[in-house]
């Protein structure tokens, strides 16, 4: 298991400047532009990343090539873009609903992030696959079929939760690294050169209940990895289906 400092806040360079006066704070309700699928084209190829904040399965299921998965379900949206889109980087976002692409940039709002966004593209996913524009998909993978995987054709498994998580309870065959430490955060570098897989092996990517898991596959696929899967449910489905399971003392854990 790695060592993992803690994170500064997501975003931390943006809230400074805006808070030193470099930026323009927000003052009133942010609103994003929508935008067609020809434009999202068009700005991706002049470097836009994309955040794709619909579900894990909505997002495996198909979505623009390259984009990031950071489901806008999650708590921790607007902190979880900040600490994987790339610094200073334009967004376009991707939701199911152009109310949720509202939703989204406010929620970007609380750290300084709104005035990175482009803007969203209208009327969704749907749209840009209507107009002929490429996606790309992200097989699923639950428990039961995980467990058979493990004992017939020895799938790699990657744990992306944070460190306590890993402690209370892991697979004995996983790898460990945040979804976190897959990406550069200040003046840390990113870990993925670490794991010890080629881009064609076949690996399983889990968290807690399969939204952090979603987002780490997205980023290894920016990466190159080409045979990935979402555990769905996650280590609480892994948990609950009884399978074993070991703490940082390398103990089994009581189901």
């Amino acid at each position: 298991m790695q060592d993992e400092q803690p994170l500064k806040p997501a975003n931390i360079l943006n809230i400074v400047a805006t808070n030193q006066g470099k930026r323009p704070l927000t003052a009133k309700l942010p609103v994003a532009e929508a935008l067609s699928p020809q434009q999202v084209e068009d700005l991706i190829e002049e470097g836009h990343a994309v955040v794709d904040a619909r579900s894990s399965a909505e997002f495996g299921a198909g979505h623009i090539p390259r984009a990031y998965n950071i489901q806008l379900s999650s708590s921790e949206f607007e902190q979880r873009v900040g600490w994987v889109t790339p610094d200073e980087s334009s967004i376009i976002l991707v939701a199911d609903s152009n109310e949720d692409a509202q939703r989204c940039i406010y929620n970007t709002a609380f750290i300084a992030l709104d005035s990175n966004v482009a803007g969203f593209l209208n009327d969704g996913i749907d749209n840009w696959m209507g107009s002929g524009k490429p996606v790309e998909t992200i097989s699923q993978i639950d428990v039961n079929s995980l467990q058979d995987r493990l004992s017939t054709d020895g799938l790699q498994v990657l744990d992306v939760r944070s460190d306590e998580e890993w402690d209370e309870g892991h697979m004995d065959t996983a790898r460990f690294m945040t979804y976190t430490s897959l990406v550069p955060q200040l003046d840390n570098p990113a870990k993925i050169d670490e794991l010890p897989w080629t881009l064609d092996q076949y690996i399983a990517v889990t968290c807690a209940t399969g939204k952090r898991s979603s987002t780490a596959i997205s980023i290894l696929r920016r990466q190159g990895y080409k045979h990935l899967y979402n555990v769905t449910g996650g280590m609480e489905a892994w948990k609950n289906a009884g399978f074993k399971l070991i703490d940082a003392a390398g103990n089994i854990c009581k189901v």
